[in-house]
């Protein structure tokens, strides 16, 4: 290393002690890994004693992971690091002061999508939390998505001002976005490909040093801190227009009596050299932090960027237009429902509806901005009752969540398969005919998880997305 940051870095000496701030989906598992690896010495998690999420502080110092639903390795990985003392979770925001390196993975969520405005609030407050302290020779490492330049811009600016210190000088800053999903956090992070960028090469090469401990066949890639921000937005906003691609299709699929999973395996048998037809599956919606709000992130940081665009005009960015398609598929939901009711002679207003599944992905506890939210919502606003079964989510705001499947589908008019849940592959139309009582009851799935011709020949009324071949059976 050279230069001043260089001397700085190197009379600091290698990272030993790291903090991680924000004890979420993505930082619980980071900071685990950290503490694992031999390289370094102690890893502080930092969360604020709230009241909405102050419980994690004790089970974490237990050396039980506050995530539920299935995270193969974590909960015997963080007694391992508690149990030898490397791993401490606190809300003392001073102790960063003692520390070589810093990460944040904190939430960065749209408050207007029309308009492009980030909800920066909780990431400047750990920012700053993070300046505040902020020692010469430290690591600040930005993991949470952001806008293309935020970290050469907000980030630095304020670390600068709470801290007195000068980025690129006493202390090294850079981006190194998270890649996991849930269900499989650990291995995604020892794994996959780290992309690091830092606002200069010794920022990045440090930066570099912080993640090589915890790679297992992933490797690291470095580049500039804009061009990491826009790698991470992009990478989202690229799945989610593969999604909304083969959402489109399984609509039009719909409309052409077709089944688009059929459809679907003829493209993806086309395979050869130089050939490349990555087709997703369809469903009803997308959710989760990431997806629902990237594509955001990437257009506001080309239009605060000082280059200028050559795009065709009067013409809406595909990105976005990908959005609004995969935003739609609760509605299209509702719409499958509403047509199965008419059916059998049914309003939406005054049935029952059983909606199994509230996690946006199957066999976890994640329940951030789940499709099955704007889609109970169409229900109660159209005058029906509605009731919610998921196995794995423990409570969400002003929804109850219910364990016992069989009292959520009791007396139900129509189920609604909005999570692909193992346990719903298992569902037994006979058993499910009893317990809602029921000669035809509708049943919607948004997943693909069931058999329609065993539903059907037990006297369901079958919708399934993308199922045009079925949607319109005899009813029996």
């Amino acid at each position: 290393m050279t230069g001043k940051l260089g001397s700085v870095l190197e009379k600091k000496g290698p990272i030993k002690k790291i903090g991680v701030l924000g004890m979420g989906y993505v930082g619980i598992p980071a900071a685990a890994l950290f503490a694992d690896s031999e390289k370094f010495d102690l890893v502080l998690g930092f969360q604020r004693d709230s009241p909405s999420s102050g419980y994690k502080i004790e089970m974490l110092n237990k050396g039980e992971s506050p995530l539920k639903g299935e995270e193969p390795g974590l909960e015997d990985l963080l007694r391992k690091v508690v149990d030898t003392k490397k791993f401490e979770c606190t809300p003392d925001f001073s102790r960063i002061s003692e520390l070589d390196a810093v990460t944040l993975a904190i939430q960065t969520p749209f408050k207007n999508p029309a308009d492009l405005t980030p909800d920066f609030g909780a990431l400047i407050e750990g920012i700053r939390n993070v300046g505040k302290y902020l020692k010469k020779g430290m690591l600040v490492v930005l993991e949470s998505t952001i806008t293309p330049g935020t970290t050469d811009t907000l980030a630095r600016q304020i670390l600068e001002e709470e801290s007195g210190l000068k980025a690129g000088e006493d202390f090294a800053l850079a981006h190194a976005p998270e890649r996991v999903m849930v269900g499989r956090l650990l291995k995604n992070i020892q794994e996959h490909d780290r992309i690091v960028g830092g606002i200069d090469d010794t920022s990045t090469k440090r930066a570099v040093e912080l993640y090589s401990p915890v790679l297992t066949k992933g490797k690291i890639i470095p580049m500039t801190a804009t061009a990491a921000e826009v790698t991470k937005t992009a990478e989202n906003t690229f799945r989610d227009l593969q999604i909304a691609a083969i959402n489109q299709l399984a609509l039009y699929c719909e409309a052409m009596s077709i089944n688009v999973y059929d459809v679907r395996a003829g493209i993806d048998s086309l395979k050869g050299e130089g050939i490349t037809r990555a087709v997703l599956y369809p469903g009803a919606g997308v959710g989760g932090h990431c997806l629902t709000k990237d594509t955001y992130h990437l257009e506001r940081g080309v239009t605060t960027s000082s280059g200028e665009l050559d795009y065709p005009e009067n013409t809406d960015s595909i990105f976005v237009l990908a959005r609004k398609v995969n935003d739609f598929m609760p509605n299209h939901m509702y719409y499958l429902t509403q047509e199965a009711l008419k059916r059998i002679g049914k309003d939406v207003k005054g049935s029952k509806v059983a909606i199994l599944g509230w996690a946006f992905i199957n066999d976890s506890d994640d329940a951030r901005n789940p499709p099955s939210e704007p889609y109970r919502s169409l229900l109660i606003e159209n005058g029906a009752e509605v009731m919610v079964h998921d196995p794995h989510v423990l409570n969400y705001p002003e929804v109850e969540i219910m364990k016992d499947i069989d009292e959520v589908m009791e007396n139900a008019d129509v189920i609604a398969i909005l999570t692909g849940h193992s346990d719903y592959f298992k569902l037994d139309p006979s058993v499910l005919r009893s317990v809602t009582g029921k000669k035809n009851t509708v049943i919607v799935d948004g997943r693909n998880v069931l058999d329609p011709d065993a539903f059907i020949d037990n006297g369901f009324v079958y919708k399934g997305i993308g199922r045009g071949d079925k949607n319109e059976h005899p009813i029996i």
